[in-house]
């Protein structure tokens, strides 16, 4: 309750940055799921409990609820209550992968992780996941196929001291998805990414792994991921082959 009273008097005292009550309880609600307080798949308390806990009323939880899960945050179960999203979900499988067959028809990919290693975040590395140069970080490449045909081909950058353990036998072992095991064995989860795409030429290396001719069109898929403080804990670069799939994005 402190808490929440000093963000009141803090709001209150510089107008500039006042944010509506529902806004202040939703950042109370996001502190508690970046503590840990209430893990991923987990019942969330009833609205009328957070109501109470935070002095407000159950309108303001309500609409500082709905917000959340409009932002796959949270996921309302009819009946059942309100519960913290999850990556195992399968129906967010795909809210981070964009990339359809051109029939229509969805199938879930295979994962293959390539490699991963450690090493010494560069200048850029650094600068993307908000880590000094030379802090460490482990790099995963992993190929992705889709009915046996390899797509996508993933390089992937971590900060070293939130995935140690990670390694490329423990990538091997999960039969989950990458996020899903980022999220169960190492507590993070993505909740949110920017991506930027262009076109790029096939090199010899992606050619050969994607079975595409050298020099062939590739979308180059370049994704931070943030988790909860919207801290960067993830940096993706991948090249995609559309020869089969093309990237969907829905608008509106």
């Amino acid at each position: 309750m402190l808490q929440f009273d000093s963000m009141m008097r803090q709001s209150s005292a510089d107008s500039p940055t006042f944010s509506p009550l529902y806004r202040q309880i939703k950042s109370l609600i996001l502190q508690a799921l970046d503590n840990g307080e209430w893990r991923p798949g987990e019942l969330i308390p009833s609205e009328m409990e957070l109501a109470s806990r935070f002095s407000v009323s159950q309108g303001t939880v309500r609409k500082a609820i709905d917000e959340m899960a409009a932002e796959n945050l949270l996921v309302r179960r009819q009946g059942k209550g309100t519960y913290v999203a999850s990556h195992s979900d399968p129906r967010a499988f795909f809210r981070f992968l964009r990339l359809v067959p051109l029939t229509g028809v969805i199938e879930s990919p295979k994962s293959t992780p390539l490699e991963c290693w450690r090493a010494k975040a560069g200048v850029e590395a650094a600068r993307v996941l908000g880590l000094n140069a030379g802090d460490p970080i482990i790099v995963v490449r992993r190929l992705l196929e889709f009915s046996g045909k390899p797509v996508v081909v993933d390089e992937i950058y971590l900060p070293g001291e939130i995935f140690a353990g990670l390694s490329l036998e423990v990538l091997k072992e999960s039969q989950a998805s990458l996020y899903s095991l980022f999220e169960g064995k190492f507590g993070v989860r993505m909740i949110r990414a920017e991506e930027r795409l262009r076109a790029v030429a096939a090199e010899r290396a992606s050619a050969e792994l994607l079975k595409v001719p050298e020099g062939s069109p590739l979308l180059s898929v370049e994704r931070i991921s943030y988790t909860y403080g919207d801290r960067p804990v993830e940096w993706r670069r991948g090249l995609y082959s559309t020869v089969e799939h093309c990237y969907l994005n829905e608008l509106g």
